[in-house]
């Protein structure tokens, strides 16, 4: 049997509709998402109505696919609205309500004769299905998408030096000594490389250790090929290009965080001020952490260099599940650890249900209130980048 069969989850607990029939509510399984996905084609084609829904199945799970809609403008190209979702699989949960929920309600006020659309539906189908945020390979596609990998050789030395912390390699045999341990180690290591320089080491990405955390891979990964190819033939001809991702972990409980990719220029303060949104981050030390290889870095790179008459604004859109306090990044940090470390040693079966438990809450939470202000912080920010970016007419 393939480990990744005896690796899945059962169905998450959430409602596949509220009370009210209300169908912006996080999916039970993959194959429901993808199904409420493509229902939305008949939405969509009602502006649009040359509208396509198409896919790619991966080569090695063909029952697994990325999906996407895309309309192009029905006149003018103007604006090009781009949204995606499950680039870290397991988010692709949380990522399919807001992707209903912009469909439902923002889609339904664009003018298709000047805006085109391109919705994509798990990026990570594979890590998607089996609730992981990487593919079937290890592959973490955030930090993918990189031009040239023989520079990466020497990336992120301190990793290296954490990996015996960061993967263990060996199963998890009990909860409560494994926990002690990870606590046990964590304060020297603090000490010797302080949080700042720790917190960058650990989440900024690897390219070295194909088991081990956030492992960017040595080549353009299968997922990450297909992306680029759909960006780069949507992309062609527009005026002004707006994508966001969607994305679950990050930051203060119960606060959507907006993150800016590294290449946008405007600042932090700038942004929130654009927009209305009420937190704003960059990607480095300071306000974040540092990522090699990420997908909104891409889209920026892709336009500057092949569509030179473009403009872009490409961002992420993380809603907060743990916290950001010191304790809560810790307990984050863990839940990674010990769920990759399960996947690679195993464990025993007190292990593999807390684990699984606590993985899942880290990027999928089960609480109602939570869900409920993450879709008005989408609300909010939909409104806000679409209305000044003149997608709302």
């Amino acid at each position: 049997m393939d480990r990744s069969d005896q690796f899945i989850r059962d169905p998450v607990s959430h409602p596949l509709r509220g009370p009210s029939g209300d169908r912006v509510s996080i999916p039970e399984s993959y194959e429901r998402s993808r199904e409420r996905f493509c229902e939305n084609i008949a939405a969509v084609r009602n502006l649009w109505p040359a509208a396509r829904l198409d896919k790619y199945s991966l080569a090695g799970a063909p029952e697994l696919s990325i999906d996407w809609i895309a309309a192009e403008a029905c006149h003018n190209r103007q604006r090009l609205f781009i949204l995606t979702t499950g680039l870290h699989g397991i988010e692709g949960y949380v990522g399919s309500a807001m992707m209903q929920l912009f469909i439902e309600e923002f889609q339904v006020r664009f003018d298709p004769d000047t805006t085109g659309i391109l919705l994509v539906h798990a990026i990570n189908p594979w890590g998607m299905k089996h609730h992981r945020c990487v593919t079937a390979d290890n592959i973490d596609l955030n930090r993918n998408f990189v031009r040239d990998f023989d520079s990466l050789a020497n990336f992120n030395p301190d990793y290296s030096r954490l990996d015996p912390f960061l993967n263990p390699q060996q199963p998890i045999r009990n909860v409560l000594v494994s926990k002690f341990a990870f606590l046990l180690c964590l304060p020297g290591l603090l000490a010797r490389f302080g949080v700042r320089r720790f917190r960058e080491a650990a989440l900024m990405g690897q390219y070295r250790l194909e088991k081990g955390l956030y492992f960017g891979g040595n080549a353009l990964h299968e997922e990450s090929q297909v992306m680029g190819s759909l960006y780069r033939k949507w992309i062609s001809g527009y005026d002004q290009i707006l994508h966001l991702d969607m994305h679950t972990g990050y930051g203060p409980r119960n606060q959507m965080t907006l993150i800016n990719s590294a290449r946008e220029g405007m600042s932090s303060g700038e942004t929130a001020n654009r927009y209305g949104v009420r937190r704003v981050v960059a990607p480095n030390p300071d306000e974040f952490y540092t990522v090699s290889g990420d997908m909104t870095d891409f889209v920026y790179d892709l336009v500057k260099e092949e569509f030179p008459d473009g403009k872009v604004y490409s961002a992420t859109f993380e809603f907060g599940t743990f916290g950001d306090s010191l304790l809560a990044g810790i307990r984050s940090l863990r839940a990674v650890v010990f769920e990759n470390r399960l996947y690679e040693y195993g464990g025993n079966q007190p292990a593999q249900k807390w684990v699984k438990r606590e993985f899942d809450e880290l990027y999928v939470p089960s609480d109602p209130e939570w869900f409920e202000k993450a879709k008005a912080d989408a609300r909010q920010a939909f409104e806000g980048i679409l209305g000044v970016e003149g997608y709302l007419p």
